[in-house]
């Protein structure tokens, strides 16, 4: 008997081991980090914390971390964590940093796994084509996509009399009329139009779309193998731009800062501009707001195109690396989940998910200049090394250097670097 007892006790106790094991194995976690940059709202703590909050109710065997990073400091915060061996697991951006840069420099993980036959159908081709390198590997998972635009102050134009000089059904408007806008608010006393900013990178979609679309320049080459700034068109474009009363080149400032010129009123056009912009600004602006496709002299506009969505860097960690696949699965595919998490990026989904926006009328007005999403070229060998030689070109030129020793100097920087 007493043997009998002295079993049924070691057997229990063992039962009673082994569900704790069980226990303490069943409530183990996967912590990964999320850097995000201010991707609409998605720099917003609140709003975010509510995705995270809903994944780890989905997935509570991973935990989430969240640190936000913004377009001054953000990408040397990124290179130093790579250096440091402590890059987040999870990041969200576009392909210019995801593939180009990061990806390149064979930091991240491919994703091909993720891109199954059915993502592949569902997202459209063109974003598609950015999310990878050149050998078809996939370093970016995308979530959503926005044509950045330019802006005006509608009141000002108005009373200047220059709102003849633009199409407010289409929000487009020819390079003649842009010039004769210009000259219009100019002696009508508006003496800072716009502002050519060129402080650093911040916001320099809009600086290369300028010059681009005014007399039909192109950034790069169709196949994304060089840099074609050089061009006669865009020569002539940056000759115009700092030949003209109004247009002034600002070493002093980058986008974000120009974007705070023209809600307080100070500039009467944005070149930096997009809808997350206008909602996020909707309360410091005491004018009516006309968003517009940039000056062409076709009439065809070329909008340069924002996608965002997920990379992942290779910390070593397959865990962590399984989990950070499984947030952007969540984030990105669920039938539910991606509708709220393009919601919180203010753009537009990389696959139709119907009509997210229904009733929101700035929404439906910003949705127009999609049709004028010219190519993303933002996937170019020496994509950084080229952002660089872009605003130092731009500063150049506003010192009095001539433009065409100055876009030689950019051409052969940029074009060294794709190269290498």
């Amino acid at each position: 008997m007493r043997l009998r007892r002295i079993l049924a006790l070691a057997m229990t106790g063992a039962m009673v081991l082994s569900a704790a094991a069980v226990t303490a194995n069943a409530e183990e976690t996967t912590d990964i980090t999320l850097w995000t940059y201010p991707v609409g709202n998605w720099g917003d703590s609140a709003a975010v914390d509510g995705l995270i909050a809903s994944f780890e109710e989905a997935h509570p065997e991973i935990h989430v971390s969240v640190e936000y990073l913004d377009y001054t400091n953000g990408d040397d915060q990124v290179n130093t964590a790579i250096e440091g061996g402590e890059a987040p697991d999870v990041i969200l951006e576009g392909p210019e940093r995801l593939v180009a840069n990061w990806g390149a420099k064979g930091v991240m993980v491919d994703l091909s796994d993720l891109w199954t036959d059915e993502a592949k159908e569902a997202i459209y081709d063109s974003v598609e084509a950015a999310c990878q390198n050149n050998d078809g590997v996939f370093y970016e998972y995308p979530l959503c996509m926005t044509a950045h635009t330019m802006a005006v102050n509608r009141d000002l134009f108005e009373a200047a009399d220059a709102l003849q000089y633009l199409d407010e059904e289409t929000h487009t408007w020819t390079t003649e009329g842009f010039i004769n806008a210009v000259q219009a608010l100019y002696d009508y006393g508006q003496e800072n139009v716009a502002a050519v900013f060129c402080g650093g990178q911040g916001g320099d979609q809009g600086t290369r779309a300028l010059v681009n679309n005014l007399y039909g320049g192109t950034f790069t080459d169709a196949e994304h193998t060089k840099y074609t700034a050089d061009s006669p068109e865009n020569i002539k474009a940056l000759e115009l731009l700092a030949g003209m009363d109004g247009i002034n080149f600002d070493a002093s400032i980058v986008g974000g800062d120009e974007i705070n010129l023209f809600v307080n009123g100070t500039l009467a056009m944005a070149f930096c501009w997009n809808v997350a912009q206008e909602k996020t600004n909707a309360d410091l602006v005491d004018f009516d707001i006309l968003p517009m496709a940039f000056p062409t002299e076709s009439g065809d506009p070329q909008l340069c195109g924002g996608i965002w969505g997920f990379g992942v860097f290779d910390n070593g960690d397959e865990a962590r690396i399984e989990a950070a696949k499984t947030f952007i699965d969540f984030m990105a595919n669920d039938e539910t989940q991606v509708v709220e998490a393009v919601k919180v990026s203010s753009y537009w989904p990389v696959k139709d998910l119907g009509n997210i926006y229904e009733g929101d009328d700035l929404m439906t007005e910003y949705a127009a200049f999609v049709q004028y999403l010219g190519d993303y070229y933002q996937v170019v060998p020496g994509w950084a090394e080229a952002r660089t030689a872009w605003w130092n070109m731009l500063q150049q030129i506003g010192s009095g250097t001539d433009v065409t020793t100055a876009v030689a100097e950019f051409s052969e920087t940029a074009n060294a670097a794709a190269a290498q």
